[in-house]
């Protein structure tokens, strides 16, 4: 006998009130379990929740532009019995016990295609390098797609470039230079603030709580769809194995059947810049906030630069550009410049 069951937003991380961009499910759906039932927005990161458990969604609960927390209704669905789920798994398994003899018995056409290498660590059918905005969104579609996926990033933390030393903590900093012009413009209508006082430990903390908050959340969307993340850097040993270095030296390998190359980018060292000077600092460097001096120098006057500059301007540092090309921010429509 089937039951009725209502399903809610799973924890997601320290996420609240996400807006719905996507419903994927509709009544009278049958769905398996990890079927993506909708996508949510947050910031600049976008999250498809999986289904729990399979079943006929019996009512769709929410709808494009609905916003929604951990434990709101999303759909209620109807689940078979125990008795016929357990006689589903059993027929899964044995499914799989199946296609795991038939994929361990060797092709009987020739060809050139590797066998597998029972020596590996792990196995799986997609490998992902690169945790960034390409490389966790593919790995989680794979995993929607049944395939079992490895994810590796040779950081601490998943989320790439854009999450961890990019556009997520730049837009943060800006938030907060942007209220500090704002006050400090107020003169004009009539209202006077005193000038603030600038905490650069409660401005980092601040800053790295947003990027914690998000990858926290890609961490657990990783957890729930079961893709394995490794950390390490990876390096292609044949044309189906990868070896990770850990930062410990620990090497472990990866044999995969398919793998989506999603590395990241980092900061172009000029020849004639002294690097090992510690005055010097790329983009990485200026979101840590070790300082703030009273006199900066800002190599390259495109959208990056020019949102460094207007934080540490914010925060009281004279800023001086320099562009190579004859205009700032090269290629954007000159009205938007000027």
């Amino acid at each position: 006998m089937a039951t009725i069951e209502t399903l809610t937003l799973p924890d997601i991380g320290n996420f609240e009130h996400l807006e719905v961009i996507e419903v994927l499910m509709t009544a009278g759906q049958n769905i398996e379990a990890e079927t993506a039932l909708l996508t949510l927005e947050s910031d600049k990161a976008t999250m498809e929740i999986p289904a729990p458990k399979a079943g006929k969604v019996v009512d769709v609960l929410i709808k494009i532009g609905d916003k929604i927390s951990q434990g709101d209704p999303i759909a209620t669905l109807e689940v078979a019995d125990a008795a016929s789920a357990k006689e589903d798994t059993r027929r899964v398994t044995a499914a799989a016990k199946t296609e795991a003899l038939t994929s361990a018995v060797p092709a009987a056409t020739s060809g050139s295609a590797p066998k597998p290498n029972q020596t590996a660590d792990h196995q799986c059918d997609v490998l992902v390098l690169g945790a960034g905005p390409g490389g966790y969104t593919a790995a989680f579609r794979a995993a929607d797609l049944g395939k079992n996926v490895i994810l590796i990033e040779r950081y601490e933390k998943i989320g790439g470039v854009c999450l961890n030393v990019g556009c997520i903590p730049s837009k943060a900093l800006l938030h907060v230079s942007n209220i500090l012009n704002e006050t400090r413009e107020m003169d004009s209508h009539g209202i006077t603030f005193a000038e603030p006082k600038i905490d650069v430990a409660g401005l980092r903390n601040f800053k790295n709580g947003v990027i914690n908050k998000l990858t926290g959340g890609l961490t657990q969307l990783a957890k729930q769809r079961k893709v394995m993340v490794l950390h390490g850097v990876a390096e292609f040993i044949n044309p189906q194995q990868v070896q990770i270095t850990a930062t410990d030296g620990t090497k472990t390998t990866v044999q995969f059947e398919h793998a989506v190359i999603a590395a990241g980018s980092q900061p172009v060292k000029l020849p004639f810049i002294p690097h090992d000077d510690p005055r010097v600092i790329d983009s990485t460097g200026a979101l840590e906030l070790a300082d703030i001096p009273a006199r900066m120098l800002v190599i390259g006057g495109g959208i990056i630069g020019l949102e460094m500059a207007q934080v540490y301007a914010a925060l009281g540092t004279k800023i001086t550009i320099v562009e190579l090309a004859d205009t700032i921010i090269p290629g954007a429509d000159k009205d938007l410049v000027r």
